[in-house]
């Protein structure tokens, strides 16, 4: 299936996630994403509308394209080029060209900046579930602090009612009044437009520019691709042919056009931190992904093994936003007054935000813990309570002894009692946690 193009008003973080294989679909399923905004204030534990399930054992994978304005078609098929497997179709261009494509796996990230419109194919044999976070704090949200998206294709009509009442919620009701009558749902953004001035800003005649319209179109936001596949050009199948020369170079084509949008997450190798008995934590920030410099957004991956635990620690500079992907685990948040806001259990498919300079510790369940956070800095940091590199482990005994009313020998066990980084391995002296 297939995912129309998408423009959204917000940076976006898109995260490949598994799905759940108790039913195996035909090639080309897929699942509606989950959208988070970021600007939650309250930790609470969340479940989004669609559900993610994790132990898919198919093939997990699509294709995601993203359409930067004023940024040049790289892609092309020349008239010698080769044919692409299965992704021409009859009477298709010998001479076409768009924007570069990218192929998307489990545990990738793709990052998209504000007024970016996207779509997503899956051409695996198995359901691909994509994860959103919307930073709806953002410099680039200069209207409210709500979240829009409008398509290009398409006729929304049921995403753009739900969109609405979450707004209705919190408008006062004077507003409400002043925009009723204003605010119902009429689908793409090309239905506003009149058909004849369509036809005449894209050159063709009026029937194609009522179905430019999808006024009739009752598929909503997730569309089946006639035939077997989607026809693009593909460097997997297909020679690449990218200029390298521009004849009008204004500088943009060599920064913001040429950045990397994705970055797998999700690899073992390729940890920042790793415990082989407490498990191990992957970061994105805007030195592996440069791009994330503009969308001020950092991720982060983490799985804890069977009663692994998280070191407490709080953010220094962001809030951030907990999805889970698999298992459970026990969380408990501590506020900057030292009262305990949240203490219960976090499960898959749940939502969990933190505030900055809220304390946190998580402590995995027998099963494990899996999750993704997204962070509200493009160079997110934490400060670890308890641990090697903590605040703790760097102070004097002396003073740590006179601070807690304790023994020095107590101030040394305190600091030198972990010589984990973040991440422990279950403690024999810790009561397991059911």
């Amino acid at each position: 299936m297939f995912h129309p193009l998408l423009p959204s008003s917000l940076p976006r973080l898109l995260c490949s996630n598994r799905a759940n294989a108790a039913t195996k679909p035909a090639r080309g399923a897929a699942e509606a994403a989950a959208q988070v905004a970021i600007s939650v204030p309250i930790p609470t534990p969340q479940r989004p509308p669609t559900q993610p399930k994790s132990g898919m054992r198919g093939r997990c994978r699509g294709i995601h394209g993203a359409v930067i304005p004023g940024c040049p078609e790289t892609f092309e098929r020349g008239t010698s080029s080769p044919s692409s497997r299965g992704y021409r179709s009859e009477g298709a261009s010998s001479d076409e060209q768009h924007q570069k494509v990218r192929e998307i796996k489990e545990g990738d990230m793709v990052a998209m900046p504000a007024g970016v419109a996207d779509w997503v194919y899956n051409n695996g044999d198995s359901p691909l579930v994509l994860i959103a976070f919307v930073d709806v704090g953002n410099q680039a949200n200069q209207l409210d602090q709500f979240s829009r998206r409008f398509h290009l294709a398409g006729n929304p009509h049921r995403e753009q009612k739900t969109q609405q009442q979450v707004r209705a919620r919190s408008q006062s009701r004077s507003q409400l009044r002043r925009e009723s009558g204003e605010q119902t749902p009429n689908g793409n953004i090309f239905s506003g437009f009149d058909t004849r001035i369509l036809a005449e800003s894209f050159n063709v005649d009026t029937e194609l520019a009522h179905k430019l319209q999808n006024r009739d179109d009752m598929r909503e936001r997730i569309v089946r691709v006639r035939g077997e596949d989607l026809q693009i050009i593909a460097p997997s199948r297909i020679q690449e042919e990218e200029r390298r020369h521009y004849s009008r170079d204004n500088g943009l084509e060599e920064t913001f056009c040429t950045l990397r949008l994705r970055q797998n997450i999700d690899r073992p190798s390729q940890a920042d931190i790793f415990n082989p008995r407490g498990g191990r934590l992957n970061t994105l920030n805007n030195y592996n992904l440069p791009i994330l410099r503009f969308l001020q957004l950092t991720a982060e991956r983490g799985v804890l093994y069977k009663n692994g635990m998280m070191a407490p620690h709080f953010n220094l500079d962001s809030h951030s936003v907990i999805y889970v992907t698999r298992g459970s685990a026990r969380l408990q948040v501590v506020d900057d007054n030292g009262r305990n806001v949240f203490d219960g259990e976090l499960r898959e498919g749940q939502i969990f935000v933190v505030p900055q300079n809220f304390a946190v510790v998580k402590k995995a369940s027998a099963q494990g813990f899996e999750w993704i956070a997204v962070k509200t800095n493009d160079n997110a940091m934490r400060n670890p309570l308890a641990g090697k590199v903590s605040a703790m482990r760097a102070m004097p005994d002396d003073v740590l002894a006179n601070a807690f009313q304790i023994s020095r020998e107590q101030a040394r066990r305190l600091k030198y009692g972990r010589d984990e980084i973040s991440v422990f391995s279950p403690s024999s002296q810790q009561t397991r946690y059911e």
